[in-house]
């Protein structure tokens, strides 16, 4: 029996519902690929048990409280050890999409079959991207969401039309790492000068950046 004689698959779990928590639990402590190390009913439980214990791979709900996945994975993914996350929740609209943009290597619809969210976990503990069909043009129609967390705020703050030295003192780093993250957001975004950046990231706001 292969699955047996292979080492568990290390996951944590979080959702704010009890119930649905209780059921997930039970769920994965029953298959002999993995190993329950913990629960969490917030983002910020999560956060702060797997910088403590960390584990392959995180199961989380699209909605869950209160940062919510998106920004867990941002925060997470930066991280050395980060797990690779699957999120579940609505099967229509842009959900998978958002989900694999903001770092997700999984997701998996909440009506779908209770077989394919263990399954879509083993695949992704085994380093693949486990996704429903995704029309990748419109992932790459809004690279934003490329923008690492620091990148991210560095482009907020340009924003704002602050000098490198008053970004420097904003964001606390030297005018020289200053100089290297907006050399990669330009290329991220494609854009040539800081003028172009910021226009860049004001339409984004109008144009679907915005949550």
């Amino acid at each position: 029996m292969p699955d047996q004689l292979s080492p568990s698959i290390d996951i944590m779990l979080a959702d704010s519902n009890p119930l649905v928590l209780t059921a997930m639990s039970e769920l994965f402590d029953r298959d002999p690929r993995f190993s329950l190390v913990a629960t969490s009913a917030t983002a910020e439980g999560f956060l702060g048990t797997v910088m403590r214990v960390p584990v392959q791979v995180g199961v989380v709900d699209w909605h869950l409280p209160v940062l919510g996945a998106a920004k867990l994975i941002e925060v997470l993914r930066e991280q050395e050890n980060a797990p690779r996350f699957v999120v579940y929740g609505d099967a229509g609209g842009d959900m998978a999409r958002l989900a694999m943009q903001a770092g997700a290597a999984g997701f998996v619809a909440r009506s779908g079959a209770v077989e394919g969210l263990l399954d879509t976990c083993a695949e992704v503990a085994a380093g693949k991207m486990v996704f429903p069909f995704i029309d990748v043009r419109q992932m790459q129609q809004d690279p934003i969401h490329s923008l690492s967390r620091k990148e991210r705020a560095m482009l907020e703050a340009l924003a704002k039309g602050l000098s490198n030295r008053e970004l420097a003192k904003e964001l606390q780093i030297s005018t020289n790492t200053v100089k290297f993250h907006l050399s990669n957001v330009y290329e991220k975004l494609s854009v040539k000068n800081r003028t172009q950046a910021i226009a860049y990231f004001y339409s984004s706001q109008f144009t679907g950046g915005q949550k």
